[in-house]
């Protein structure tokens, strides 16, 4: 079959034609090029394709049907069930589609489909503004704001998606759309949560929002004081300014100056609080948190773009992740998500994870299909380990924590914070109501599914000549 490929006319012509270039079965960077953050996904594509612009974005669309390719598309390659790369078929790889453009006056940005979040902060830091980004700089832009884009300054100034101005996107058919409120504006809506389901996004533009300081604290305690805490940081942010972002992490204690030499390499329970403000005002904030005596410190203030990278995990882990939404957290939930930490596999990166939401992103627009941002907490197992045989041990714990959580669940779910977890969990992502308008607009772009390796929107069927 890639035997057939490599020689099929359509190829060639393929190649003749792209401003980038693509790899093949045998070239020296293939598996570099089809390794993905997921160290558990081990795929090989027919073609992978690097594409330099949009029109090499059309080409490959085309080589891939008449070639009958499977399409992926790889922005930062960080989604945790490996849909940005196929087996066998044919990868639209838009990493050299990197460039950001800053208009400081407009306070706006232009990115790259491929561009990954550290290129964003880095060319928005010297301007001192800002938009949501992820909590992982290595991200890509595109996969995480077209799923929601859930970030440390979302209760401040919402979410990714919620900052965005319009998207270029290149449909199945091979034609460049821009989506804005004032075009497009069914597409626009829908890639407001939907993910990759209606095209190939090639560019973004964000407004952007003043960050002249950034402040991030972080608090350690031994695993035993965890229901304290947890019960404390709960009732601290029910009346912290929307200034605070951060969460509750269950984590290994890391080798740093600040962490005591008895938590090095053992469960901790450790707050993390971003304030987007400076040192002296965080202290402030802070100081019903460090009454409880901690064990560990660490406070500083820096720029945006810094604290982005400080919780970057190298790839190449195995990953498995997933996550509920609580409309509540009362004293039993609390006593659950500290009894299931006893359950990681640890050492290691793995974290298990609550989040605060609120704040602007409460108060986001409604009519974007994202049920979740109502909830007022997120529970996010995020599951990173090295040997195989943990595979089991983790994905048990990962659905523990979803289950023993449950009670008090909204029943939406962030989709970009879990993996395959079968078609009702991606209309719980959407909403019902949503999901069925989502499949519309899917059926006016898309209507032969051609990107499908997403969490995937089937098109609308339209309804039989002469039915009533």
């Amino acid at each position: 079959m890639t035997s057939d490929i490599i020689r099929s006319p359509a190829l060639a012509e393929f190649r003749g034609r792209l401003a980038g270039d693509f790899v093949l079965p045998g070239d020296p960077s293939y598996d570099e090029s089809r390794a993905i953050f997921n160290g558990m996904i081990d795929r090989h594509p027919a073609i992978i394709a690097r594409c330099a612009n949009p029109n090499d974005v059309i080409l490959a669309i085309r080589a891939a049907r008449d070639l009958g390719l499977e399409i992926a598309v790889r922005s930062g390659g960080h989604g945790v069930a490996g849909r940005a790369v196929t087996e066998g078929g044919l990868v639209i790889d838009l990493r050299r589609m990197d460039t950001v453009t800053v208009d400081p006056a407009a306070r706006t940005a232009n990115v790259g489909g491929g561009a990954p979040m550290s290129r964003l902060d880095r060319a928005t830091q010297p301007y001192n503004l800002a938009t949501t980004g992820g909590r992982v700089s290595t991200t890509g832009v595109g996969g995480f704001t077209l799923g929601g884009g859930s970030g440390w300054i979302e209760r401040k100034f919402g979410l990714a998606c919620d900052n965005l101005l319009a998207v270029e996107v290149v449909t199945a058919d091979g034609e460049v759309v821009r989506a804005s409120d004032d075009e497009n504006a069914d597409l626009f809506w829908a890639l407001h949560g939907g993910g990759g389901n209606f095209g190939v996004a090639t560019s973004f533009t964000f407004r952007l929002h003043p960050l002249p300081a950034m402040t991030i604290a972080m608090l350690l305690w031994r695993p035993e004081a965890g229901p304290e805490v947890v019960r404390a940081y709960r009732d601290f942010m029910e009346t912290a300014p929307d200034e605070v972002g951060g969460g509750v992490f269950y984590i290994t204690g890391p080798p740093e100056e600040f962490v005591p030499e008895h938590l090095v390499g053992r469960l901790v329970c450790a707050v993390i609080v971003t304030y987007t403000g400076g040192e002296q005002e965080a202290r402030g904030v802070l100081e019903p948190l460090c009454r409880l005596g901690h064990d560990g410190e660490m406070l500083a203030e820096l720029p945006y773009a810094d604290l982005q990278c400080m919780l970057d995990d190298p790839p190449g882990y195995r990953n498995y992740w997933s996550a509920e939404h609580l409309d509540a957290f009362p004293d039993n939930a609390v006593d659950a998500f500290c009894d299931l930490a006893g359950h990681m596999i640890v050492p290691s990166p793995s974290q298990q994870v609550l989040l605060p939401m609120g704040g602007a992103v409460g108060r986001g627009p409604s009519g974007y299909p994202i049920p979740w941002r109502q909830a007022e907490w997120v529970v996010h197992p995020l599951g990173l380990w090295e040997k195989p045989a943990d595979d089991v041990q983790a994905r048990r714990w990962a659905s523990a924590v979803r289950t023993d959580l449950k009670p008090w669940a909204s029943g939406a779910v962030y989709l970009n914070f879990i993996g395959d977890e079968g078609q009702e969990r991606v209309v719980a992502g959407l909403g019902r109501e949503n999901y069925t308008r989502l499949a519309e607009v899917k059926a006016r772009y898309d209507p032969g599914n051609v990107f499908r390796l997403n969490h995937n929107i089937k098109p609308a069927v339209p309804p039989q000549r002469g039915a009533p």
